[in-house]
């Protein structure tokens, strides 16, 4: 994925501007990052946007560069190029002083389209190869194994030239501080705009010429940046209207964008951006426990809208299971088809929600859906979780080039040919057409790039469709289980899209999330319910397993138990980079996930861990909030306190939900510390959260449950391992509720009693005085003060359900 090329006046010095302020930055990145890519086709020499040679196909016996020597896809896949490529590293900042020339930064990730294209057309060049080897020193980054440096030069050139994306294109004095940059450049000049043979030797130009405005350019932009994106508070506390003002001022907006026929918050391309879901819900649940029917309606029929036209549309793998990063159309349909494990794990968490809310199997389905492809194709022998699939492939073996979806489309041929009798009403299900299907809007394939390809889409309801063909809807869905059986077992057979294998702690901690909910909520699905092809109906404990093994496998090869540190990723080792805050936050709620629905103390005891080291790591103590690195490689000019909720949620923003979530779980002396810190934090972005709260949906939401007086507390003490306490675990998940913490203790675990009689005695109390004899027994605390006890699952059903069952149920009718 790359934005649309930013071309800067490389010709002239930039003067100082004001900077917007991060929030605005990072949106209009966000947006930016979302190319219209077949428009795009036009400014390749290859002569389309998703063809172009495979330069894992050979390298003409070149011998390689510095870049074989690293771990990261990325970087190896451009160790053969001609290009002198070095690693962000002193080595390259020296010789690039020594030399006293500008550095040429370029930064991607290894399932990134425009990537591709730029290193076949220019990284692969002999002519440009040249003229960056004579006139630069250049690096090569992997944006997720550093999003520190990418973040950097990223927020430079948003904020300057409007827009970004990747590859990112920037040039750098050998201090470090920018000159100028860009996204994708085609290596030619073109439509009036010029190559990248153009831009290097202007830059050289200005280098020689210019360099004292260049120079001090970079310097100004640099002090202006470092101030707008360590904002302080003004206050230590939070206003007392924030929470109320931010959640319906950010609902409002997502309302007032809503598109009522294809669902989702505004026009194409559209992202999955699963936190704008997630505070809708949020409101919803706030309107029922005001008893607000008609507004919780209306905002659930905008969720589930959005939610099954998603899931029916072609950013949806029908197939394979897993949803792609975006659709380039209105209507869902024709994606961009990376698959990001970030949007997997958030996603999956979205539709258990909307489950527990509706109780209908549809959204636990797609949950499964989305789980049951990473156990498939994106779990390692470990346990570890890997990071993307790529969006391009060769259509078949031995290929002079890969096609960006050759993996995922069909020709009505190919469907005739595998499915025989089925093969009408398959095509008809998916609208499959002989002349192709990317036709649903002019943004979907406007190059033509797809005629006669076919991606998957649902157009209408299954009931609706087995109807006609005078089916029941269990074996109408049956039949279509085995034709995606029988396509999936073709698709094996073609040449898979490149797996970036490296394992990145914040992506695994939101999958860890997905998996660790699943494992309980979906034991709430109707009784009988039958999955069909690629979901595999497993019992739902088996999720646990699966975020046990991942957080076990981060735990073992990427934290370090003398200094309490993370590592950023892993791949063949660990990577270089320090954990950065969002691996923290990240991995943090998915272990408070991994406690509360497994049960497993440890997982509780390491995110409390883990939450001193943040602390001392990240946070701000006088200004409030927390930066995003460590601070302590003076290669990476800025700290930043991101607030920004986009593709991925800000680890701001989570890590004031994981404050939240701890005070109610641990004893005064410490809840009051968290507390505090979390009210510093969202006082630190209050002008941001009243004036772009749907820039901070989530953010919106932790300052909402800061506001409430006590979290709801369900305190479950027992024998663990019985199926009577498995049931009430059950039973204390069955509803949604954002403001709910559920703590486990068996009282016969020394180590799990002696931890609360540490941390918190009321709850060891508790435990000690629960009725004898019961295997299981509930105990659901709020306002400061307990109900009775209760030790069967109906009883702790009602008990939990009986302020807002009556409105949840005409809400879901």
């Amino acid at each position: 994925m790359a934005a649309s090329a930013a071309f800067a006046p490389v010709f002239s010095a930039l003067p100082p501007q004001p900077l917007p302020m991060l929030s605005t930055l990072l949106r209009r990145l966000d947006a930016a990052s979302t190319p219209p890519l077949r428009a795009l086709a036009a400014m390749s020499s290859s002569g389309g946007a998703s063809s172009f040679s495979s330069s894992s196909s050979g390298h003409g016996g070149r011998a390689p560069n510095r870049l074989a020597a690293e771990h990261s896809p990325y970087l190896l896949q451009h160790a053969h190029n001609p290009v002198d490529w070095y690693p962000w590293g002193e080595e390259a900042f020296e010789k690039a002083r020594r030399k006293d020339v500008p550095i040429f930064l370029s930064i991607g990730y290894s399932t990134c389209h425009w990537c591709h294209v730029m290193e076949v057309e220019s990284f692969e060049n002999d002519e440009i190869a040249k003229i960056l080897n004579d006139g630069f020193v250049s690096i090569k980054v992997d944006r997720e194994e550093r999003p520190d440096v990418d973040k950097v030069y990223m927020t430079y050139v948003s904020a300057l030239y409007g827009g970004g994306g990747w590859p990112l294109s920037v040039f750098l004095s050998p201090n470090l501080k920018p000159l100028m940059g860009g996204t994708y450049f085609p290596p030619d000049d073109k439509y009036g705009r010029p190559g990248f043979k153009t831009i290097l030797r202007k830059v050289k130009e200005a280098w020689e010429t210019k360099r004292d405005a260049l120079e001090k350019t970079g310097n100004v932009v640099i002090e202006q940046l470092r101030d707008a994106l360590s904002a302080k508070a003004s206050s230590q506390d939070m206003p007392n209207d924030l929470a109320v003002v931010s959640v319906d001022k950010c609902v409002e907006k997502l309302a007032g964008s809503f598109d009522p026929k294809f669902g989702g918050y505004g026009s194409a391309p559209k992202f999955p951006r699963p936190v704008e879901n997630c505070v809708m819900l949020y409101k919803f649940r706030k309107h029922l426990e005001s008893q607000q029917v008609s507004e919780s309606q209306n905002i659930m029929k905008m969720v589930t809208h959005t939610l099954e036209c998603m899931a029916r549309g072609g950013v949806h793998d029908h197939v394979g299971g897993g949803f792609h990063r975006y659709s380039v159309d209105e209507c869902w349909h024709v994606p961009h088809f990376e698959k990001m494990l970030y949007d997997q794990g958030q996603i999956a968490n979205v539709y258990l929600d909307t489950f527990l809310i509706t109780g209908n199997e549809y959204y636990s389905s797609v949950v499964r859906d989305i789980l049951d492809y990473l156990r498939r194709d994106m779990i390692g022998e470990e346990g570890e979780i890997y990071s993307a699939e790529d969006a391009d492939s060769a259509e078949y073996d031995g290929a002079p080039r890969k096609r960006e979806g050759a993996f995922y489309v069909w020709t009505s041929e190919e469907i005739e040919d595998t499915l025989g009798d089925n093969a009408e009403l398959f095509k008809n299900h998916y609208y499959v057409k002989s002349s192709g299907n990317c036709d649903l809007s002019g943004m979907s394939d406007p190059h033509n790039e797809f005629k006669g390809k076919n991606v998957l889409i649902e157009r209408k309801q299954a009931s609706l469709m087995a109807s006609k063909c005078g089916k029941s809807v269990d074996e109408y869905a049956h039949i279509l289980g085995d034709c995606r059986h029988k396509l999936f077992d073709v698709r094996s057979k073609r040449p898979r899209p490149h797996l970036d294998d490296k394992v990145i702690v914040s992506w695994n901690g939101l999958a860890i999330s997905a998996f660790a909910r699943a494992s309980r909520i979906l034991k709430s699905e109707p009784t009988g319910t039958r999955f069909c092809f690629p979901v595999t109906g497993c019992n739902p404990e088996e999720y646990l397993g699966v975020a046990e093994k991942a957080a076990r496998f981060i735990k073992e090869k990427l934290y370090d138990a003398s200094s309490n540190r993370l590592n950023h990723s892993y791949r063949n080792g660990p990577a270089k980079a320090p954990g950065f805050l969002d691996d923290y936050a990240f991995l943090i709620s998915g272990l408070l996930d991994l406690y509360e629905y497994g049960g497993k103390i440890e997982w509780l005891m390491w995110a409390a861990q883990l939450q001193i080291i943040q602390d001392e790591l990240f946070l701000d103590k006088q200004g409030g909030g927390y930066f995003n690195t460590p601070g302590e490689d003076p290669s990476v000019l800025l700290r930043v306190k991101e607030d920004y909720d986009g593709a991925e949620p800000s680890g701001n923003s989570v890590a004031a939900i994981n404050l939240i979530r701890l005070s109610s779980i641990f004893d005064a002396a410490k809840s009051d510390g968290y507390r505090h810190n979390v009210e510093h934090l969202l006082a630190v972005f209050q002008k941001r959260l009243r004036e772009l709260g749907i820039a901070l949906p989530l953010m919106c939401c932790a300052a909402d449950m800061l506001s409430v007086p006590s979290r709801k507390q369900v305190v479950l003490v027992g024998k663990k391992e019985s199926a009577e306490f498995q049931q009430m675990v059950a039973a204390a998940f069955s509803t949604y509720d954002p403001n709910r913490t559920v703590i486990q203790i068996d009282t016969r675990d020394t180590e799990e009693m002696g931890f609360w009689e540490s941390n918190n005695a009321n709850f060891a109390q508790m435990a000690r005085s629960s009725p004898p004899g019961k295997p299981a027994v509930a105990h659901v605390c709020q306002d400061f003060k307990c109900s009775p006890p209760v030790s069967s699952p109906d009883a702790l059903r009602e008990l939990l359900n009986k302020t807002v069952a009556a409105a949840t149920s005409s809400a879901a009718a």
